[in-house]
């Protein structure tokens, strides 16, 4: 396949309500949830805390580290534009301030990735949207 034929890859649609979590992932921040009331950090995004129920809720920057909760290799193809990706890590991170975030972690071979090990937020762009994912620390 040649680069006119490319799939594009698909990328979220931003709305009002996560229109500042990426507007923070332009400066290479994230940005989490935090509840005002018990200042539990929430994500995915929400409109209640899942601690105390308060919806007294605003956006808060986190560290963006964390260590690697759970993962898969996955080895089957869900969409086209992926195909050069397979096989590919799926990550479940679990961030220093507690909430875990699925994600990928790149720069390092699926096979050195382990339960436990210490990874940091970074971005990259699919069609002009800021993507989460993490690196070894």
């Amino acid at each position: 396949m040649n680069n006119q034929d490319q799939i594009p890859r698909p990328a979220p649609i931003v709305d009002e309500s996560s229109q500042p979590f990426f507007d923070a992932a332009a400066d290479a921040v994230l940005l989490l949830q935090r509840c005002n009331l018990c200042q539990a950090y929430l994500w995915p995004l929400r409109e209640v805390c899942t601690e105390c129920l308060s919806t007294d809720l605003s956006w808060a920057p986190a560290t963006g580290n964390g260590s690697v909760h759970s993962f898969v290799i996955m080895h089957r193809l869900f969409h086209p534009a992926f195909q050069e990706d397979v096989p590919y890590n799926l990550t479940v991170v679990e961030l220093d301030e507690g909430p875990r975030v699925t994600s990928i972690i790149k720069g390092i071979s699926n096979e050195e990735i382990r339960v436990g090990m210490r990874v940091s937020a970074n971005w990259h762009d699919v069609n002009g949207t800021p993507l989460l994912h993490f690196e070894a620390s």
